[in-house]
C-alpha cells in the first residue's frame, strides 16, 4: 500500500519539476497544464498516505488548505482575477493555522504567556513581513488594504507554525517551521516582484520556494501522527 501510495509523491515532483522547466524557459502556456496538477498531485499523496489522521480536524484543515492553495494557484494564472487569487490564499493560510494549532499537544491549554520572549522568538518573521511591507508599500494603490489583511494572516500562519515547537516531535516541527518560512518567502518575492520592481529569475524562485513549502508542511503534519 505505501509503495501505491509513493506514486502521488512521484508524480507531485515529475509535475513541479515540469513546472520549474516550463517557468524557466518562459513558456506560460505550458503552465496552464502543468501548474494547475502540483497541489492535486500533493494532496492526494497526503490524503492516501496519512490514514492515522482520517476524521480528524487536521486533516481536514490541511486539505481545505490545499484545495484553497489549488484554487489560488488557478486564479493567479490569470492577471485580472489577481485579487480573487488573494483571497484564496488567504483562506489557506486561514486553514493551515487552525491546522497546525491542533496539530500539537494540548493545543488550547491555558497558561502564562511571557509576551516579550515571544515578541523576541517571532522577531525574524515580523521583520520578514516589515521589510516586505516596506519594499511594496508605494506600489499597492487600491490594493493596499488587501494585501495588509493577507499580510497580517501570513504572518499569523508563520507565528503558529513556530508556536509548535516542544509540542509536537522535532521533525514535525521543523519540517512545518521551514515550510511556513519559505511560504513567507515565496509570497514576499511574488509581491517584490509585483509592486516594488519586477527581476527575472523572480518566477522560479516563487514557485521553487512555494514547492517545497507545500511539501514541507504536508510532510510535517504527517509526521505529528507519526
Amino acid at each position: 500500500m505505501k509503495n501505491r501510495n509513493i506514486i502521488w509523491l512521484y508524480l507531485f515532483f515529475l509535475v513541479a519539476v515540469m513546472d520549474l522547466l516550463f517557468t524557466a524557459n518562459g513558456e506560460s502556456e505550458m503552465r496552464m497544464y502543468s501548474k494547475p496538477l502540483i497541489i492535486p498531485t500533493l494532496w492526494a499523496y497526503f490524503i492516501f498516505s496519512s490514514k492515522a489522521l482520517k476524521g480528524t480536524l487536521i486533516r481536514k484543515a490541511i486539505s481545505a488548505a490545499l484545495i484553497f492553495s489549488w484554487l489560488g494557484d488557478v486564479l493567479l494564472m490569470f492577471p485580472n482575477l489577481f485579487l480573487y487569487g488573494l483571497g484564496a490564499f488567504l483562506m489557506a493560510h486561514i486553514s493551515y493555522i487552525a491546522g497546525f494549532k491542533v496539530a500539537q499537544t494540548n493545543p488550547f491549554a491555558i497558561g502564562q504567556v511571557n509576551f516579550i520572549r515571544l515578541f523576541f522568538l517571532n522577531l525574524p518573521i515580523y521583520i520578514l513581513a516589515a521589510v516586505s511591507y516596506f519594499l511594496i508599500r508605494g506600489g499597492l494603490g487600491d490594493l493596499k488594504i488587501p494585501v495588509i489583511i493577507y499580510l497580517i494572516v501570513i504572518v499569523m500562519m508563520a507565528t503558529t507554525a513556530r508556536e509548535r515547537f516542544k509540542k509536537t516531535n522535532s521533525v514535525s516541527f521543523w519540517q512545518v517551521m521551514i515550510g511556513a518560512g519559505l511560504f513567507m518567502i515565496s509570497d514576499s518575492i511574488l509581491a517584490i516582484n509585483m509592486f516594488f520592481k519586477s527581476f527575472p529569475e523572480a518566477g522560479i524562485l516563487v514557485m521553487g520556494t512555494y514547492i517545497i513549502a507545500q511539501f514541507l508542511i504536508v510532510r510535517g503534519i504527517m509526521a505529528h501522527a507519526q
